[in-house]
């Protein structure tokens, strides 16, 4: 029996006439994925972030250098300050990820190792340590009824007296702690330290009570105005604090303290989103001042026009305006 030869795709039909041009030839299959599925990809390099920071007034240079690893899973950064000499101090290594943080001193060549799990639904374990002083602290977090409700519960190590035990809700925290009171004898008792806030009169009030001092906080605030008065008890000291905003881009703060007769203020302009210009004075320090800023005050240099932040700063004391300073720092950031 003769096999039939099956026929050529790339070969004019029969039907086909002499004249007619033949048709074009197919493309090759695509070669054959790889035994994983898929093509064979290099791993990307790391990109490395190095940001420099240099303060006219300490004439010091702050430097950080950090990249991340691993597709993002854990990020090294480098930190160290050198002076106009170039001598370099205060060299830190760090390496931190979701669970787990190490900073490293290397001029103490002293550790700290942060750690954090979540043990269950709801429940969380932190724990730090501090590798030469032979110290850290253990601390479990658990959800009450939500996340609104928290109960903390928080032990040195070495262990010394009583854990403390915290209270989140809603409305504020209540914190049950052990303390040494040094009289004759040195004794540890029990002291409760709180926070209470809630909405009164289309404001804010804020109760705080430490080592026996209550302070008391109350914060009016709409679009234009803010008002802040406070007293601290049992020293009777009062201060309000007072804010006008004239337009979206001209603000006014005032602060007066009625026990020491201290007061300050600040006006503040912005263009935008990266010029902000601030003037102020400070009666305690008997000065005057005035700053200007290129980039987001309280933003990153990554958010910055250039990846850059400027800020100049001239401050005039009132006794002798010859003693004037005119200083500036610069923060800029590269992307390699």
């Amino acid at each position: 029996m003769v096999e039939s030869v099956p026929p050529n795709p790339n070969s004019p039909s029969p039907s086909a006439t002499a004249g007619d041009p033949p048709p074009p030839l197919q493309p090759p299959p695509p070669p054959p994925p790889t035994q994983g599925g898929g093509f064979i990809r290099l791993p990307r390099r790391p990109t490395i972030r190095v940001t420099s920071e240099f303060d006219s007034d300490s004439s010091i240079f702050l430097h950080k250098i950090s990249s991340k690893l691993f597709d993002n899973l854990a990020k090294l950064k480098l930190c160290f300050q050198n002076n106009s000499k170039g001598e370099i101090f205060q060299p830190q290594l760090a390496l931190t990820s979701k669970h787990l943080s190490l900073h490293y001193d290397l001029e103490e060549q002293n550790a700290f190792v942060n750690g954090f799990l979540d043990v269950a639904p709801g429940v969380q374990l932190k724990a730090a340590h501090d590798v030469k002083a032979q110290q850290g602290e253990v601390t479990m977090v658990a959800d009450l009824a939500g996340p609104a409700y928290k109960f903390e519960l928080s032990s040195a190590v070495p262990s010394v007296g009583l854990p403390r035990a915290t209270f989140k809700f809603p409305l504020g925290e209540v914190t049950l702690a052990e303390k040494e009171e040094e009289e004759e004898e040195v004794r540890r008792m029990l002291s409760i330290n709180g926070i209470l806030k809630g909405h009164i009169l289309n404001g804010v009030f804020n109760a705080q009570y430490e080592d026996q001092n209550v302070n008391l906080r109350y914060c009016y605030k709409d679009e234009e105005m803010a008002f802040i008065p406070s007293i601290s008890l049992p020293s009777n000291a009062i201060s309000f604090a007072f804010k006008r905003r004239f337009g979206p881009s001209d603000k006014l703060s005032y602060l007066y303290n009625f026990d020491s007769n201290y007061w300050s203020t600040v006006y503040k302009h912005t263009v935008g989103k990266d010029f902000k210009f601030k003037s102020g004075y400070d009666s305690a320090a008997r000065l005057g001042w005035a700053s200007l800023w290129v980039g987001d005050e309280a933003g990153t240099a990554k958010t910055a026009p250039m990846k850059m932040k400027v800020q100049f700063m001239l401050q005039v004391p009132q006794d002798d305006i010859r003693k004037s300073v005119l200083m500036f720092r610069v923060k800029k950031r590269w992307d390699i």
